[in-house]
């Protein structure tokens, strides 16, 4: 699977963003869905996390009732709420597809670029 990532721009500290990621390949709604992120000098975090389900979503601590995690699987794309803004969650910000039996996330689009202002 291919995945690209988009949405990411300039937003105010309370703000939202929604970040959009498009996979091409086959069977899309067999692969679990990622978001992860990574600021200068630290290792990529995981973020959230999305099963083949629509409805089987998992966060991070750090963004658990802020963002929210969603897939349409009728159009092969992930997607990323982020509301309610911290100068903290600015990143580049990954999507990663992760097959049933894979142990990590093995497919990785590009960045999209998270900046928040204070």
């Amino acid at each position: 699977v291919q995945l690209q990532a988009s949405g990411g721009g300039l937003v105010q500290a309370g703000g939202s963003l929604r970040l959009s990621c498009a996979a091409s390949g086959r069977a899309f709604s067999t692969y679990e869905m990622g978001w992860f992120r990574q600021t200068p000098g630290k290792e990529r975090e995981f973020v959230a996390g999305i099963r083949r389900s629509v409805d089987s979503a998992y966060y991070a601590d750090s963004v658990k009732g802020r963002f929210t995690i969603s897939r349409d699987n009728a159009k092969n794309t992930a997607s990323l709420q982020m509301n309610s803004l911290k100068s903290e969650d600015a990143a580049v910000y990954y999507c990663a597809a992760k097959t049933l039996v894979a142990l990590k996330f093995g497919y990785w689009g590009q960045g999209t670029q998270v900046t928040v202002s204070s």
